[in-house]
């Protein structure tokens, strides 16, 4: 019998260290790749967080389903789509699985530079400690935050640009042609571009310390 992909988390631990770090100088088969932007993503105390394979879990639609609800949803799907080509992702129906999960909410605002922003998205990252299938592991968990009160392309380049930060891209491209760009032109961008696939290829082939632990660091 094939294992369980995602099984259940048990025995969750929070761990103090987040981003905190700037990406250090590395040379040789590490070094940042030209085309991308990897010198301007954060890292943690762990390396990158990012896993070989992701278990994902979308906010399921109100019953009875609306227009709006059923147009968020399609929006999410093929934004996840797009990465899936790039990323071993599970879908998974129950958020105890999941390393990441998308939520069907408007962010708060935030308070930035003196003033009081909305925004369309969020990812918040948490690092834990916990057991799946009586393994210990150190894991990324994410909760990343989509409004439904957008226009379909823009919710579907909402919801690409938060996938990115939850699948390990913490940091901002200054290309308004990427997907993790701070600020994106007037086209919507619905799927990863060139850099942001490097980019990512390059923070996936790095070694980290998430994923199966023999034992908690003391």
């Amino acid at each position: 019998m094939q294992a369980d992909p995602c099984p259940p988390a048990a025995e969750i631990r929070p761990l103090e260290d987040n981003l905190q770090r700037q990406l250090p100088s590395v040379s040789g088969s590490d070094a940042v790749p030209a085309l991308g932007y990897g010198q301007r993503l954060a890292t943690t105390n762990f390396g990158f967080p990012s896993l070989k394979h992701w278990c994902v879990w979308i906010d399921p639609e109100p019953a009875p389903a609306d227009r709006w609800s059923r147009r968020w949803r399609l929006g999410v799907e093929s934004a996840l789509q797009r990465w899936s080509a790039l990323v071993p992702i599970t879908r998974v129906t129950d958020s105890n699985r999941a390393q990441i999960r998308i939520h069907r909410q408007r962010p708060s605002r935030r308070r930035l530079n003196g003033r009081w922003r909305a925004s369309n998205g969020r990812s918040t990252l948490q690092l834990v400690l916990l057991t799946r299938a009586g393994i210990q592991h150190r894991e990324p968990f994410v909760d990343v935050l989509v409004s439904p009160e957008l226009r379909a392309e823009v919710l579907e380049a909402t919801a690409l640009h938060e996938l990115g930060h939850a699948l390990g891209l913490w940091g901002h491209s200054d290309d308004p042609l990427d997907s993790l760009a701070v600020h994106q032109g007037a086209k919507p961008v619905l799927q990863p571009s060139t850099r942001d696939q490097t980019t990512l290829q390059w923070v996936r082939s790095l070694s980290n310390r998430f994923g199966p632990i023999s034992e908690p660091d003391q």
